[in-house]
């Protein structure tokens, strides 16, 4: 595996692979990787003969800096994982490499990131799709993948890959979840012992509401209230937001529409760490 640490020596590689006729994987991450990112890359390994992992924590999608400082940074521990997993190459940029100025353009894409995790971060998606769009033009991919975890990240890209023309292919993969349902994330490292006891909630209630939402029986409005109803008999777990919307459009549901699929998704702090989830219910 190859370590990377310049836009130019990615650049560089990407037109030779293009050269040679192979098919380029990427999978973007922010580091401290577990099971969801290793998923990915070996999925990527499976159907591409070159695969890319970034490793580079975006300092424009954080509109916390405090959430930006703490995120935790292994390079060397993520290198580890990603060699057997059929990484080929690994670009770990610095934040002057992908920003030797400041950027001037603006992304807005419109109703998508007016909800959820748009609405609690204001500039966040700006941020992911200026990253990933300079990724996208440094490793020229074929195929990019994403977890599903960042389920409205997933619809972000998606978009900017329609509208900006990029020829590749998305693709999502489902999420990983640990033993008791807790989904992996990164972020899960910063949990404290109880407050990682108590994360598994979270899941807990987007599974109550997949269950209401399969009966019918109740609006969505009442999904909503029986699930946030259901954290907030915990007083340690702070609801961010948890949304009932149409799968695709990101959009909230006053009433269900048939043979649309409703993602049910939320936010929430927990010992000081904010953890996200979602269900998708076909």
């Amino acid at each position: 595996m190859e370590i990377l640490n310049t836009a130019a020596a990615l650049q560089a590689r990407t037109e030779t692979w293009r050269r040679e006729g192979k098919r380029i994987g990427l999978v973007p991450t922010m580091g401290a990787l577990h099971e969801g990112h290793l998923q990915l890359v070996r999925a990527a390994a499976q159907e591409c003969e070159v695969v890319v992992v970034s490793i580079f924590v975006n300092p424009t999608q954080f509109n916390n800096p405090d959430d930006f400082r703490l995120y935790p940074r292994l390079p060397e521990a993520d290198a580890a994982l990603l060699d057997p997993a059929g990484c080929t190459a690994l670009f770990l940029p610095s934040v002057e490499e992908m920003y030797p100025q400041p950027t001037v353009l603006r992304f807005d894409f419109g109703p998508l990131e007016r909800v959820m995790e748009g609405e609690h971060r204001p500039g966040h998606f700006n941020g992911v799709a200026t990253v990933v769009s300079k990724l996208f033009h440094l490793s020229r991919p074929h195929r990019a993948y994403f977890g599903q975890k960042d389920f409205q990240q997933v619809a972000v890209v998606r978009q900017l890959v329609q509208d900006l023309s990029f020829d590749l292919d998305l693709v999502a993969y489902p999420t990983i979840r640990e033993a008791d349902g807790l989904a992996m994330s990164s972020r899960n490292r910063r949990l404290d012992a109880p407050a990682r006891a108590m994360a598994p909630r979270l899941y807990q209630a987007l599974q109550l509401a997949e269950t209401l939402v399969c009966e019918k029986a109740v609006s969505p409005a009442e999904v909503k209230a029986a699930a946030a109803g259901f954290l907030a008999e915990e007083p340690a777990i702070a609801l961010e937001y948890l949304a009932v919307v149409d799968a695709q459009t990101l959009q909230p549901l006053t009433e269900w529409q048939p043979g649309h699929p409703v993602a049910l998704c939320l936010a929430a702090h927990l010992g000081g760490v904010r953890l996200i989830d979602n269900i998708v219910v076909n």
